[in-house]
């Protein structure tokens, strides 16, 4: 099964920004309890690599996928593929890295917030585009832009909760990125891993059963 199809299947992309290495598995054991699977490290967080590699180590590809967020330029997105990451996702629009993925057969998720950067992504090659900042915009821009780029899948990512994830979703969403709504630091930093595993498991309860598809 391809990313993509994971992803349009699960709904959620947890983003862990800034999780220490030495917490990075306790904090995604529980994620997973709680049902939520797909995952972006992103390369700004220290030991970042380290994490992805740990991960992979750690975890098959059907228990969790792992990939790698914040790709800025060509080459943080061919360190993150070496070090096993299985999609990147960047807050920009990069052509020339959207390239090297096609090449590598891996999943590339651009930053986008326009129309024409959506087309502008999906015509290099991008199957699924980052709307960032998502809560700024706001699902009714979502539903609007769907109407003539119905083909071109949504992941709203930014200003994403519990109490407007729906929102997203019925405006057509294939899916969201959860970064500190749903990896909470004080959770991870007093080791509430059940908390943790407990708020993943409400995230994932709160997505419509007929929620956007690709």
């Amino acid at each position: 099964m391809s990313v993509l199809k994971r992803l349009n299947d699960e709904k959620i992309v947890a983003i862990l920004r800034h999780i220490p290495v030495d917490k990075v598995n306790h904090t995604v054991e529980a994620l997973r309890l709680g049902g939520v699977k797909i995952l972006e490290v992103t390369m700004n967080s220290e030991g970042a690599l380290q994490s992805i590699v740990q991960l992979r180590n750690q975890y098959s590809n059907e228990q969790v996928v792992v990939g790698a967020g914040t790709i800025l330029d060509l080459k943080m997105a061919k360190e993150a593929v070496a070090a096993g990451a299985e999609f990147l996702i960047s807050p920009n629009l990069d052509e020339e890295v959207i390239s090297y993925a096609v090449d590598q057969g891996i999943d590339i998720w651009p930053g986008v917030m326009t129309p024409s950067e959506m087309v502008k992504a999906w015509n290099a090659g991008a199957r699924a585009i980052k709307l960032f900042p998502a809560g700024i915009l706001g699902p009714t821009f979502v539903k609007d832009v769907r109407a003539p780029l119905g083909h071109i899948p949504i992941i709203a990512t930014g200003g994403i909760s519990l109490q407007n994830l729906r929102q997203f979703f019925d405006a057509g969403a294939m899916a969201v990125g959860l970064g500190g709504q749903l990896l909470k630091k004080n959770l991870i930093a007093n080791n509430s891993f059940e908390n943790l595993q407990e708020l993943a498991a409400q995230f994932v309860k709160s997505i419509p059963k007929e929620s956007g598809t690709s």
